[in-house]
C-alpha cells in the first residue's frame, strides 16, 4: 500500500493512529477497514485497490497495538469500546459523518461496538470469519465452556497461552513457528494445534513449523512478519488479556459466528458463505471484494 497514502491523527485518549486515507468520489462512501490480530493495515491492501479503483474512500487503520500507531502496554486500554471511540475519532477529524465499517477477526469485535455505541455514525456494518460480537457480563471462562459445548470441541484455547506472561517473547523468539501455525497451508491445523487448551503453546515452544498458506507469497508473508515484530506481541496480545481476565465484561461476548449476528442484526441481513480458511480476505479475494461490492451498491445509501 502506497505510503504516501498514510496520516496521522491524535485521538481524544492521546493515542496516535496511523491510517491509510483515499477520499471517495463524487456519491460513493467511505470505508473502514478494521483488522485483527496479528495484523496491520496492509490485511486489507486487496480490498484496497479493488475499491479505490471504484471510486470508494478509504479509512484503514494500523489498530491500537500494531504498525505505525501507539502500542500501550496497559491492557484496559484495548477494551472494544474505547478502541471503536478511537475509530471515530479519526472519522471526526477526516469530517466524515457516516461510513461502512468492515471488520475482520478482532476487528469484527470492535465494529460490534461500532454498532452498538455509534450506530448513527454508520451506513452498515459487515463482519468477516468472526460474527457480530454482543455485549455480555459473562465471564469468560463460562464463555469458554458454553463455546466447546456448542462446537463439541475446545476453540479458543489459545487465548489462555496469549494473555500468559511471557508469551510475547516466546512468539517473537519463535516467530516462524509462531506464522505456520497462524497461516497454514492446512487450516485444519486449527482443530488439533491452535484451539485446543496447551496445543498452541506446544507448537510454538516445540518451535514446530509446517507448510505455510500457498495463496500468500513468501514476499507477503515476510512484510507481515516484519511489521509485527517491528511494533512487538505485548500490544497484540492485550486484546486476549481483555477478555481472558474478565477486563472488559460490559463490553463483549464470546461470538458464536452467524447465529449470533441473525440473532442480534436490525433490519437487512445478507449472509455469505466461503469456502476457505480464516483469512478470506486474501484466499478468496476475487469472490470477497465482489460480494462485498454486491452488498455495498445494494445498500440505502
Amino acid at each position: 500500500m502506497d505510503p504516501t497514502f498514510y496520516k496521522s491523527v491524535s485521538t481524544r485518549r492521546n493515542f496516535k493512529y496511523n491510517y491509510y486515507l483515499s477520499a471517495p468520489t463524487a456519491g460513493k462512501p467511505v470505508l473502514l477497514f478494521v483488522h485483527g490480530f496479528p495484523s496491520t493495515s496492509y490485511d486489507w491492501r486487496y480490498q484496497v485497490t479493488f475499491f479505490k479503483d471504484k471510486g470508494y474512500g478509504l479509512i484503514v487503520p494500523d489498530m491500537l497495538g500494531y504498525g505505525g500507531t501507539d502500542k500501550p502496554a496497559v491492557a484496559t486500554d484495548y477494551r472494544l469500546g474505547l478502541v471503536a471511540q478511537d475509530l471515530v475519532d479519526i472519522l471526526d477529524s477526516e469530517k466524515i459523518d457516516k461510513a461502512v465499517a468492515v471488520g475482520h477477526d478482532w476487528g469484527s469485535g470492535v465494529v460490534s461496538r461500532l454498532a452498538n455505541y455509534f450506530p448513527d455514525r454508520f451506513i452498515a456494518f459487515a463482519f468477516l470469519a468472526v460474527g457480530y460480537v454482543a455485549p455480555s457480563t459473562i465471564k469468560f471462562e463460562e464463555a469458554y465452556a458454553q463455546a466447546s459445548k456448542l462446537a463439541g470441541r475446545e476453540l479458543m484455547g489459545y487465548w489462555y497461552f496469549f494473555s500468559e506472561e511471557g508469551a510475547p517473547e516466546l512468539i517473537k523468539k519463535n516467530i516462524d513457528s509462531f506464522y505456520s501455525l497462524m497461516l497454514p497451508d492446512d487450516p485444519k491445523l486449527w482443530i488439533t494445534d491452535l484451539t485446543p487448551g496447551g496445543a498452541c503453546k506446544a507448537w510454538i515452544e516445540g518451535n514446530k513449523t509446517t507448510k505455510l498458506a500457498s495463496y500468500l507469497s513468501k514476499n507477503e508473508i515476510e512484510k507481515h512478519k516484519t511489521e509485527l515484530l517491528k511494533g512487538g506481541l505485548t500490544g497484540p496480545v492485550n486484546y486476549y488479556k481483555i477478555r481472558v481476565f474478565d477486563l472488559d465484561l460490559e463490553d463483549t461476548k464470546a461470538p458464536f459466528q452467524k447465529a449470533l449476528t441473525e440473532q442480534c442484526v436490525k433490519g437487512p441481513l445478507t449472509v455469505k458463505d466461503f469456502d476457505t480458511s480464516h483469512w478470506l480476505m486474501w484466499q478468496d479475494k476475487e469472490k470477497m471484494n465482489q460480494e462485498l461490492l454486491a452488498w455495498i451498491q445494494g445498500l440505502a445509501l
